[in-house]
């Protein structure tokens, strides 16, 4: 009786596997239209407030979802099989030369070599495939270096905004839920001073571009801008703080540790009266900025509208309407008269005062709910961001569509671009915050756990390069503002 040879009987092994596969696979295509209407059975039996014919329509693509990841998975199958197949057959050659009396050694260096070289390529390519699957969700492995340097911790509510002074002093400013605006020591963490000019809630702060002068915004329907002098205290020594990979560190815990009461700075000195009074609005003053020069100011409004006041005589010089909804934001261009406005009606604004005899404006629709900040690059850029959970870069010259598109996991809140490097700094609803590229490549993830980072809804970013410590900061609604040091030069080698 004839006895089958080794590699012949891993050969049929291999098709029997095979075809056990593609019965397998057929016993799925023919039990699919049973399965549809079964689920179709059970969805009429269930007691929801969707319309049947909306839950059909959410059936069928989750239908459609399962088959792609079917497929997908089916794929990634036969790939391993036939890498199984090949590295048996490559393994049987190889025993081969092994058995060969001529040229003994070249041979079977050159079996080896050869079956690791074919091996490699098809386990590469395997990796590729799967991750079709997965890609989307894997963080990208990076090795700059994000460290945490200061927490500013003082107000008794979350901080909207914060932004930082254009001028000497340099110090950090903090709008807060709590009526107050705050200014900090960046070094040492310390409050300087506090604004306790605002019957409601702080929405944002800005600073003037060549004088010690901040500008608020108010759920009291007013706008403030206010003097102020500070003193920096002496610097003390950074704290030890382990540095950490962008993209390594894990989250531990999702307990909100911020839920006590926190002991605000009692000697911190305060104002309490504003220098000049903004009133024209009916409705929470959301956001405010100074225009180029800082002769002018913009406030929005959830009366949706956007006005431009003279600051020196606080006479309502235009008021800018159009938006359907609330706005949400208003933002400025740094060297021209342009002013960017943000809604809830899913549109951004761009308005354009350079011509003192022309007010055009250009309306955005690229995206699907509300947007949540739109702000000026150094270059002819915008970026937006919004509650879809996308993030959009427009050519100011040519703004029918996006340049770039970045599409994440959570609500995008207040964003900010650095001026020399043009890294985007996106904080989520989900407590994360991230860096992308004006092209659309993410570069990090800030080092969030149980230990350090926020703790809740992160609601804005600002950007200060110069800073030779911290050179980013975000703030949220954990109560507190935190001091970043970037490596921006690793974190650009990635790219």
């Amino acid at each position: 009786m004839p006895v089958e040879s080794g590699s012949s009987a891993a050969a049929r092994q291999a098709k029997q596997k095979r075809k056990s596969h593609s019965l397998s696979i057929r016993r799925t295509n023919s039990t699919e239209q049973e399965r549809s209407g079964l689920q179709r059975d059970m969805l009429e039996g269930q007691d929801s407030k969707l319309p049947l014919s909306l839950r059909s329509n959410l059936l069928d693509l989750f239908s459609q979802i399962e088959r792609e990841f079917e497929n997908l998975y089916i794929e990634n199958l036969e790939l391993r099989r036939e890498i199984e197949t090949l590295n048996d057959r490559l393994a049987a050659e190889g025993q081969t030369f092994e058995g060969a009396d001529l040229a003994k050694g070249a041979l079977k260096t050159k079996a080896s070599h050869s079956t690791s070289q074919l091996s490699q390529k098809l386990k590469t390519t395997y990796k590729a495939s799967t991750s079709k699957i997965v890609s989307s969700f894997k963080a990208t492995t990076s090795r700059a270096v994000c460290q945490l340097l200061r927490e500013y911790v003082g107000h008794r509510d979350g901080i909207w905004d914060l932004s930082v002074t254009r001028t000497q002093p340099v110090v950090l400013g903090t709008a807060s839920a709590d009526h107050t605006a705050m200014l900090w020591s960046i070094e040492t963490g310390k409050c300087l001073l506090k604004y306790l000019g605002h019957q409601g809630s702080v929405n944002s702060i800005k600073f003037h571009p060549t004088e010690q002068m901040a500008l608020t915004a108010s759920g009291d329907q007013t706008a403030h801008i206010w003097r102020y002098m500070v003193q920096l205290p002496t610097p003390q020594p950074v704290a030890d703080i382990s540095q950490t990979t962008c993209e390594d560190d894990v989250d531990f815990s999702d307990k909100d540790e911020a839920d006590g009461e926190v002991e605000g700075p009692n000697d911190c000195p305060s104002v309490r009266v504003a220098t000049t009074t903004l009133r024209s609005h009916q409705g929470v003053v959301i956001a405010a900025d100074w225009l180029v020069g800082g002769k002018q100011v913009v406030t929005a409004s959830w009366d949706r509208a956007a006005n431009l006041y003279d600051v020196e005589t606080s006479e309502l010089v235009h008021s800018l309407t159009g938006h359907d909804q609330e706005l949400t934001h208003c933002c400025t261009h740094p060297t021209q008269r342009l002013v960017v406005t943000s809604s809830r009606d899913t549109t951004f604004r761009l308005w354009d005062f350079r011509d003192p005899s022309i007010h055009s404006v250009n309306v955005f629709q690229g995206h699907t709910d509300t947007v949540t900040s739109a702000v000026f690059t150094v270059g002819d850029n915008v970026v937006s961001g919004s509650d879809d959970r996308t993030v959009k870069v427009w050519d100011l010259k040519n703004m029918r569509s996006p340049i770039a598109t970045i599409r994440t996991d959570s609500a995008v809140n207040r964003i900010s671009v650095s001026v020399n490097q043009r890294i985007i700094a996106l904080p989520h609803d989900n407590r994360q915050v991230r860096l992308f590229d004006m092209s659309g490549v993410r570069l990090a993830r800030l080092p969030r756990s149980n230990r350090q980072g926020h703790r809740r809804m992160v609601c804005c970013s600002a950007w200060c390069e110069d800073n030779t410590s911290c050179n980013l900061f975000t703030c949220g609604f954990d109560r507190q503002a935190i001091g970043w040091n970037i490596n921006i030069p690793a974190l650009l080698q990635e790219k």
